[in-house]
């Protein structure tokens, strides 16, 4: 019993050590492929649209009101 029991334990740790080569190179010269070029159908979109932003801060086209006032203020 306590041999069956000793075999089943060793045999649950020992782990297979796979090896597995450094690079693997397959060379296609002696074979000839035949295939076609497969392209996405439809229109491809070249530029992507800006995104519009509701700005925060409003620019002002003139600031006549604050020009007047300084004149006023160095006369």
């Amino acid at each position: 019993m306590k041999l069956l029991l000793l075999l089943t334990l060793a045999q649950e740790t020992e782990e297979p050590k796979v090896k597995y080569k450094k690079e693997t190179i397959i060379d296609f010269e002696g074979i000839e492929l035949e295939g076609e070029l497969v392209r996405p159908q439809g229109n491809l979109i070249l530029e992507r649209k800006r995104a519009n932003f509701n700005p925060l801060i409003r620019l002002r086209q003139d600031f006549n009101s604050e020009m007047k006032e300084s004149a006023k203020e160095i006369q």
